[in-house]
């Protein structure tokens, strides 16, 4: 089984993006193939300082080897290092019908609120597709949002290799659990958009602040309190055992506590779970030399499979000469 995700570097990872994801990404890696990307390119239809792109991209990659994610068991590397995937989006673009970009839902949605949707947005599936089909996926692990995504690939793959040759891997997705809600300091959906992140990787003073900052209802310390509707208890659920849960609750439903007191518990569960790759983190930031060596690893195992398909799907639609019959 080959797997294969890409994450954008539009920003610094929060817990949204590895309770939502980069959780489930890293338990995958170890299959027959895992391919693990910093999508740089298509970070380009919103980042455009290139000095603000060149520390995403490194941040991105300090945080998720720190996270776990092992170059001995996944390969990491960065997009725009494997130029073979260009190529392939533009074999794609011209076999792809407009109707099928019309009405994906991240064009649709900018256009609805008004943002000028630019033509690297309405081909962003495209590029998408490329990404997937470029390593002969067979696993895509993506949010539910992303599924559309991953038809449009099937149906690109599909269409390619009904007027060319049978070249391409169509891909499945395997739609991420969602279950753990990760809620943001102002109570609803966390996301950048928002701005109501917490950072995954930040100083403890900060991080406190941050803690300190959840939105929480007006009732006093003597007063019971519902644990359900509050959104420090339901970050703590994140990060904490189903008996810590338990005793946390009870402390919820008896009175007499405040929500200082479940702020500061959320913060040490916090500091027990990340703490091992804050350190990593740290010891990574003095070793940026060693962290290009492995993206330039990962990038040169990526297109070593990418010359291979490139080379398929060259010969398929008739830009290079098919090989002699033996």
């Amino acid at each position: 089984m080959k797997v294969l995700s890409g994450i954008q570097p539009t920003g610094r990872f929060h817990w949204g993006n590895y309770f939502g994801a980069i959780q489930q990404y890293i338990a995958m890696q170890g299959s027959e193939q895992s391919y693990y990307f910093i999508a740089d390119l298509h970070a380009l239809t919103t980042v455009r300082e290139p000095d603000v792109l060149r520390q995403n991209i490194q941040d991105s990659a300090l945080d998720l080897l720190a996270l776990g994610l092992d170059p001995a068991r996944a390969t990491l590397f960065r997009q725009s290092d494997v130029p073979e995937v260009t190529e392939l989006t533009w074999l794609l673009m011209t076999i792809t019908q407009m109707h099928l970009l019309e009405k994906c839902h991240a064009f649709k949605d900018k256009k609805a609120k008004g943002i000028a949707a630019d033509a690297g947005l309405f081909t962003y599936p495209v590029l998408m597709a490329a990404d997937i089909l470029m390593y002969d996926s067979d696993v895509v692990p993506v949010g539910q949002d992303q599924v559309q995504h991953i038809e449009v690939t099937r149906d690109l793959a599909q269409r390619f290799n009904s007027l060319y040759d049978e070249c391409l891997v169509l891909p499945n997705a395997h739609v991420l659990d969602s279950s753990a809600k990760v809620v943001g300091t102002d109570g609803e959906k966390m996301s950048k958009s928002y701005g109501n992140t917490i950072p995954l990787f930040d100083t403890p003073k900060r991080l406190k602040k941050q803690i300190n900052q959840i939105k929480t209802d007006s009732k006093t310390v003597e007063d019971v309190k519902d644990p359900e509707q509050c959104a420090v208890f339901t970050l703590y659920k994140l990060f904490s055992t189903d008996e810590q849960q338990a005793e946390l609750a009870s402390r919820y439903r008896a009175g007499g506590m405040g929500y200082g007191e479940a702020k500061n518990a959320l913060y040490e569960a916090t500091m027990a779970k990340f703490g091992a790759a804050f350190e990593r983190r740290t010891d990574l930031e003095g070793r940026t030399d060693d962290v290009e060596d492995i993206l330039q690893a990962g990038a040169k195992t990526a297109r070593t499979k990418a010359r291979e398909v490139i080379e398929r799907v060259r010969s398929a639609c008739g830009l290079k000469q098919k090989p002699a019959a033996i």
